[in-house]
């Protein structure tokens, strides 16, 4: 061969390489950095010292002093300046479960501590929001007021309005996924504090326990909840709670209510802050296969997602899962947690498979499959476009977020007024002027089409929910 047929061949063999392989592994690690990044510039309440995204400043200082207690801290849940608890919660029980099952990962990447720190902003927050063991604060501040304006965090001059649940106004849901998010956290604090980890745990049964009790949406009692964040139901919330109980404790109590549920679920068609079914069927399926009516409901839906089932995931034509129009990258983000941390659990019990309808899949397809998602995420798609924020060379620049659009306070302290931010900042056609480092938004539609506008909030907002499931995934591949 020449030295010219040579070389175009490696060229040839480089390019396919590239157009048939992921992002590399040390991309994956910068990935990685920034997800949890991401959590810092959501933070509500006094800043800690060693905070790392310098462009926000301390907000929310009061929250909480309306209802005589202190709620300061936490998470603002997407773009907006509201403390959502029902989702807050979720983000914190994959968080959680991150650092659980890829613990190893995040250590090797020398990000344990930041992932512990993320979750422990969420679990302090939501230790404050439970004084009581039959009282638990739901939500601070109003989406409905909230959304009317543009301003900073530190800027606010929205009511900040506590909401709470008790034995009079029950919230089945929000108390069990707090009770899951608790009872998680505290696995993930054990080897490193076990003080707080049994504090966590605490307020885990405590909140189990009240949810079971005293039954009921939560939306029925924080009416403004239900226009932002309403819950179809908390069946599946008892179940996700008791699993992680049972994870966290051993106690045969929770396993008998896992063991004597009517409802396992079926085959669910998404895992979301408001479906934790497809959760709790992996976790019982990681415990034993005697379980198998949960086994096979979650294999069902990974068939599904790996477009071998017999109610298959749709996917765009760059190969994106879509489920829905509205922020779908949670979604994406959710299924490919799943089929990561299935893929970990099959290799565990001797390199089992699932069987589908449309043939067997091994472990290492689950994470091929995992992989080309999070490819895709991360702008290796149509657009050529990044949907996490701050990575590569061309990634979303008009994210829709009140923080991340105006100038920073450290910079300009001239206070950002309600409707001012929209005519100073919101519909200036200009990057954000922070970079909301691995924030990652709804992105594009069923086409793989997407609009790089703030005003576009339909694709363009980022959420807690959309990154957290994300940690553990780029974890086990960087």
């Amino acid at each position: 061969m020449s030295s010219r047929s040579y070389v175009f061949g490696f060229v040839i063999l480089s390019i396919f390489l590239l157009i048939n392989h992921g992002v590399s592994s040390l991309e994956y690690g910068k990935a990685l950095t920034k997800s949890l990044l991401y959590f810092e510039a959501q933070r509500s309440g006094k800043l800690p010292s060693n905070q790392r995204v310098q462009w926000r400043g301390d907000s929310g200082l009061q929250d909480g002093s309306d209802a005589g207690v202190n709620l300061v801290g936490g998470y603002y849940d997407a773009g907006d300046n509201v403390k959502f608890g029902f989702p807050m919660a979720f983000t914190m029980t994959m968080l959680s479960w991150s650092a659980v099952d890829f613990r190893a990962q995040l250590e090797a990447k020398k990000e344990l501590s930041n992932a512990l720190d993320a979750i422990k902003w969420g679990a302090d927050y939501l230790i404050k929001a439970h004084p009581k063991p039959n009282v638990l604060y739901g939500e601070v501040g109003d989406g409905y007021s909230d959304h009317q304006c543009w301003q900073r965090p530190e800027d606010m001059t929205t009511p900040r309005t506590s909401y709470w649940i008790d034995e009079q106004h029950p919230g089945s849901d929000l108390a069990a996924e707090t009770a899951a998010a608790l009872a998680a956290a505290s696995i993930a604090f054990r080897e490193t504090d076990s003080i707080y980890a049994s504090q966590l745990l605490n307020h885990a049964k405590q909140l189990y326990h009240f949810a079971s009790n005293h039954q009921g949406l939560y939306q029925n009692s924080i009416s403004v909840a239900g226009g932002f964040y309403s819950s179809s139901g908390f069946e599946d919330e008892l179940l996700w709670a008791a699993a992680w109980l049972h994870r966290a404790t051993g106690d045969r109590t929770y396993l008998d209510f896992l063991d004597k549920s009517w409802n396992t679920g079926g085959t669910r068609s998404m895992f979301s802050w408001d479906d934790k079914f497809v959760g709790v069927q992996v976790l019982a399926a990681k415990r034993s296969n005697t379980w198998e009516q949960y086994k096979k409901q979650a294999e069902q839906f990974i068939c599904s997602c790996l477009e071998k089932g017999n109610s298959n995931v749709r996917k765009s034509p760059g190969g994106l899962l879509w489920f829905q129009p509205w922020n779908n990258l949670q979604y994406t983000a959710t299924a490919t947690f799943i089929a990561t941390v299935y893929s970990k659990y099959l290799i565990k019990a001797n390199n089992a498979s699932v069987q589908c309808l449309g043939g067997i899949v091994q472990p290492s397809e689950l994470i091929a499959f995992a992989q080309s998602q999070v490819d895709y995420i991360l702008g290796k798609n149509p657009k050529k476009m990044s949907y996490m924020v701050g990575f590569g060379s061309n990634y979303v620049q008009q994210a829709h977020h009140r923080g991340a659009s105006i100038e920073s306070i450290k910079k300009n302290n001239k206070a950002v007024t309600c409707k001012g931010g929209f005519d100073l900042y919101f519909n200036r056609a200009e990057p954000n002027p922070n970079v909301l480092d691995g924030a990652v938004v709804g992105g594009p539609d069923e086409n793989d089409g997407y609009t790089d506008s703030r005003s576009n909030f339909q694709q363009a907002e980022p959420a807690t929910v959309n990154t957290a499931p994300l940690v553990g995934v780029l974890a086990h591949l960087a």
